[in-house]
This record gives C-alpha cells, structure tokens and sequence, in this order.
C-alpha cells in the first residue's frame, strides 16, 4: 500500500513540473489518459531512482563531498532527462526537452515529493 502511495505523490509532483516548468510537457487527449500517464512515468520515475541514482551516488561520492552535495541536484536533472527518454521510447506523451527544464522540474519534483511526504502518516522504515 505505501508503494502505491509514493507513486501517487510522484505522480502528483511530476503534474506539478508539468504546470510549472515550460518545457516539461504531458500530451493525452483525456483527464485519465494523462492521469495513466503521470502514473507511469512515476513507476519509470522509482526505478530509474531506485537503480541508477545509487550507483551515481557510489561512484560520485567525490563529487558530492566536494560540491557539498549540489552535484545531487545535476544528478536529479538527469534522472528527470533519463526518464523522459524511456517514457518516449515507451510511447507515453511525457517529454522533457532539455537539461535546464529537468533541473528545474527535478527540483519541483523534491520539493512537491517532501511537501506531500509530510502529511503521509508514519515514517519510512514502516
């Protein structure tokens, strides 16, 4: 059950980058058909996290000491950028068009994520 409701706040926080950041983009004809689609690229979203963002954090650990950890904010940016290449090569209408909107859609995805993961009861080692 908590798996699914952290796909529902990066749903909601990815709609979010989509209405905020001009050049995140998010096609579909209906309500539901974009509502399917937010979905999925918050799945593709959790994986890419849950797979690469460890091993870039390995292998960067440098970087991220000696930038004080503001290399993580690149390093969003192109997780965003990465799954927006693997929703389009899905055929899901979610487009990113470049670095600078992934930067900053990454940040509006943090910060809408950490606003809505306050009000979800309990903590993560449930």
């Amino acid at each position: 059950m908590r798996i699914l409701l952290k796909v529902g706040i990066t749903a909601v926080a990815l709609w979010a980058a989509t209405v905020l950041i001009h050049g995140i983009s998010l096609g579909g004809d209906t309500a539901g058909r974009r509502a399917l689609t937010l979905v999925a690229v918050a799945v593709i979203f959790g994986l890419v996290n849950a797979v690469i963002k460890p091993v870039v954090k390995t292998l960067g650990c440098a970087f991220y000491v000696v930038t004080l950890g503001l290399i993580g904010l690149v390093v969003n940016a192109l997780l965003l950028w990465l799954t927006s290449e693997f929703a389009g090569r899905l055929d899901l209408p979610f487009h990113v068009t470049g670095f600078w909107p992934a930067f900053w859609g990454a940040i509006v995805v943090g910060v809408v994520g950490w606003l809505l993961h306050l009000f979800v009861p309990g903590d993560d080692k449930d």
